[in-house]
């Protein structure tokens, strides 16, 4: 009887460097009947190997971890476990980890701040296969991403790509056939549109809105 009812909760398996992280962790999600942890990883290869071992429904993953980090651990499971569901639960809440997460494949991404009730709420609709964001993260996503909507020319595209990728203003003006003056003038439109004050400002825009890849 009761080998059948574990087999009905959901597994998870905890990933975090920090021990009390972990005690912390365990005591709130264990507290709801459905979930048992099945094991603790202190980093990404920990994880992976835990995970092919144990076969847990859902990975509960931190994302700054030595040795191999939470996206380059999604990465691997990816390839290597993919039937296996990512829920990262890390501090970081800004764009750049979310999307690099979410792309890496995990199903959810939650901030470490959330109650108990939000926690197990995520780790229930992960394990279905649906994906769950806090409300924290939805709202960066969301106020973020309107905020760089930003409607650029073709021309101006064509500029950014360029200086993005590396390119000097001279080198854009032979490109383009266009004088160094006129890209200087785009240049500066461009960081005004985008109201960024920096070269790194530029390619960090060019990146997150898919002028350039990495």
């Amino acid at each position: 009887m009761m080998s059948e009812l574990s087999e009905t909760k959901i597994r998870v398996l905890l990933v975090d460097d920090h021990p009390l992280v972990l005690d912390g962790i365990r005591s709130r999600i264990e507290q709801d009947e459905t979930i048992v942890v099945i094991g603790e990883g202190a980093n990404g290869e920990e994880a992976l190997v835990l995970a092919a071992e144990r076969n847990p429904d859902v990975v509960l993953m931190d994302i700054s971890m030595p040795i191999l980090n939470g996206i380059a651990a999604a990465e691997k499971f990816a390839e290597q476990l993919p039937e296996i569901k990512l829920l990262m639960l890390t501090m970081h809440d800004n764009r750049e980890y979310i999307t690099k997460v979410l792309k890496a494949g995990a199903k959810g991404y939650i901030l470490k701040d959330v109650p108990s009730n939000e926690l197990v709420q995520a780790i229930k609709t992960v394990s279905e296969g649906k994906t769950y964001y806090s409300s924290g993260v939805t709202d960066i996503l969301l106020n973020e991403g309107a905020k760089k909507e930003v409607p650029l020319t073709d021309r101006e595209r064509m500029i950014l790509k360029l200086l993005a990728e590396g390119s000097s203003n001279k080198h854009v003006a032979r490109e383009l056939d266009i004088s160094v003056r006129t890209v200087e003038t785009h240049r500066r439109n461009i960081k005004r549109k985008l109201d960024v004050k920096t070269s790194a400002g530029l390619v960090k825009y060019a990146i997150e809105s898919g002028i350039v890849e990495i």
